[in-house]
């Protein structure tokens, strides 16, 4: 079985601990860390009672083709260009995030439904990048400034995902660099 996780179920990691592993302290921000948390502490005790294995993968931000405008950063941000309209940033745009190119999360979730046996896996780059930053990649140098709104209670300020876990349980690497996947949509630098 896979299950999918969130990374909120890590709460706010400083900067220090980044990108995160998944020995990182569960200290669940908002509804969706609490439930990821649940969900895999509920996961493990099945598993441990009726010996069915599963793998709960953490994905980072995925992002593609087709995104929906209230189905992430990219997505939002592809909305906005779209409607030569600035966003509206969740926050003063320095918050980070580690953005997954589809793709390679699909790669990871066929990979995990034979590996993994019983772990939390992150999936994703390892690498931190400013919500501002992908925002000016998008946009290009003539893109309207963005705007800043109020951080979400549960949105954590940063994070990355140590993908050591992955590679080493499920034979797997993220390869799309975030200006490739960004490119791919016909939003990246050119």
């Amino acid at each position: 079985m896979v299950a999918l996780s969130a990374v909120s179920i890590y709460g706010d990691v400083p900067s220090k601990d980044l990108p995160i592993k998944e020995n990182q302290a569960w200290k669940p921000v908002g509804v969706r860390g609490v439930l990821a948390r649940s969900i895999a502490e509920l996961l493990a005790v099945y598993r441990e009672e009726h010996s069915v294995e599963f793998t709960a993968l953490a994905l980072a931000n995925v992002y593609g083709d087709r995104q929906r405008a209230d189905g992430g950063v990219v997505g939002a941000f592809g909305h906005a260009l779209a409607q030569r309209e600035a966003p509206v940033l969740n926050g003063d745009g320095r918050q980070t995030r580690d953005f997954l190119y589809i793709d390679d999360a699909v790669d990871a979730l066929v990979r995990a439904a034979t590996r993994g046996s019983g772990l939390v896996v992150n999936v994703g780059t390892g690498v931190a990048t400013s919500v501002s930053d992908v925002w000016w990649q998008m946009a290009g140098p003539d893109g309207l400034a963005p705007l800043t709104g109020q951080r979400g209670r549960s949105d954590v300020p940063r994070f990355a995902l140590s993908p050591t876990r992955a590679r080493i349980q499920l034979a797997w690497a993220p390869w799309t660099e975030l200006s490739v996947g960004l490119r791919a949509l016909g939003r990246g630098p050119r």
